[in-house]
């Protein structure tokens, strides 16, 4: 199954207001001290379930984990 991202491709990411953020956008955020680029899988008020590129659900994470949003993806 192909991902959204790719190994090696590079990506874009920018600051975003985390009001603006839904489901499906792809977000760099700190997970235990590590930073990843996530999908936003759901929103429950101030928290969002992110999962990783291939399907899975990796949990649920504050607002302030989450530094910006992926804008664009390029080989």
């Amino acid at each position: 199954m192909a991902g959204k991202i790719e190994s090696g491709q590079l990506c874009t990411v920018e600051p975003v207001d985390v009001a603006l953020l839904a489901v499906g956008d792809i977000v760099l955020c700190k997970v235990n001290g590590r930073e990843y680029l996530h999908l936003i899988k759901a929103i429950s008020g101030p928290r969002f379930q992110i999962g990783n590129n291939r399907g899975r659900i990796n949990g649920w994470i504050s607002a302030g984990s989450i530094y910006g949003r992926c804008t664009k993806v390029e080989d």
